[in-house]
Formats: C-alpha cells, sequence, structure tokens
C-alpha cells in the first residue's frame, strides 16, 4: 500500500479552505515504486461533501484532509480524469483507515458529483 510522508502539520483551515502549509508527498501504488504525486506548500483545497450528508461524513475529519488535497491537486494542477483521481483518494482513505463502505460512497461522489 502507498504511504504518505508527512504526518502532521502539514495544513491549515482559514476562511472555509484548507491549504497546504507543508508539502504533501504520495507514492503511487506499493512502498519503494518510486513514483510519487508532490503536493505543494500554498495549495488550496476542500473536501466538498452536499449537505445532506454531513450528518454521516464531517468535511472536517482530519481522515479525509490528505486524500483531497491529492485529489484536488490530481483534477487540478495535473489535469488527471476523474476517474483516475478518484483511484487516488480510495487508496489515500484507505491509508489513513477508512473502511471499504465509507470509501465506496465517498469514491463515488468524487466519480460522480461535479464540483466546479
Amino acid at each position: 500500500m502507498s504511504v504518505f510522508t508527512q504526518t502532521h502539520d502539514w495544513c491549515a483551515h482559514e476562511n472555509g479552505v484548507y491549504r497546504t502549509t507543508g508539502t504533501l508527498r504520495w507514492e503511487i501504488g506499493a512502498k519503494g515504486s518510486d513514483l510519487w504525486v508532490t503536493v505543494p506548500v500554498g495549495f488550496p483545497f476542500d473536501v466538498s461533501i452536499p449537505r445532506g450528508l454531513r450528518w454521516a461524513f464531517d468535511p472536517h475529519d482530519v481522515r479525509y484532509l490528505k486524500a483531497a488535497a491529492l485529489h484536488d491537486y490530481a483534477i487540478h494542477e495535473l489535469d488527471w480524469p476523474r476517474v483516475t483521481a478518484a483511484s487516488l483518494f480510495s487508496e489515500a482513505l484507505r491509508a489513513q483507515g477508512l473502511g471499504r463502505l465509507r470509501r465506496l460512497v465517498m469514491v463515488l461522489a468524487v466519480i460522480i458529483w461535479k464540483f466546479n
């Protein structure tokens, strides 16, 4: 399973937007693959959860933040297709300890839902 290189103090929440305060690195695939996605300092991101689902999915749950930053960076800066970015999102959520059902719901949401 892939891993993050940064585990704390990597983002801040201001005026409704999260922003990276440290570089966030994610190794794609198995450890040692040497394939990296690096989210730079200052990158803005969010956890867009429809209001009707916020009773079950807190947009400020720290377990979602790294996956959200990676997903938004892949979509907006690397121009990855939604499904490819959703795969990265799913693996990052798994690394944060989220169960299969919760990951499935969240991954389907980022594939289907047009946030922008």
